[in-house]
């Protein structure tokens, strides 16, 4: 077992889904979009929002 992280994570300005506890990151809505139909077929896929200066907007 490794050490948890000790500083703040900085998250992308994007998009982020959750697909079972993992974020996943896209650029624009439309990459987004597409991934989540993706996901969803095989996972719970969730649509976070999105990233402007490390905040969920």
């Amino acid at each position: 077992m490794s050490r948890p992280v000790t500083r703040k994570v900085n998250l992308k300005d994007g998009f982020y889904i959750d697909v079972g506890g993992i974020k996943i990151h896209r650029a624009t809505k439309k990459e987004i979009d597409i991934a989540l139909k993706r996901y969803k077929k095989s996972h719970n896929a969730t649509f976070l929002g999105e990233v402007k200066n490390g905040k969920f907007i």
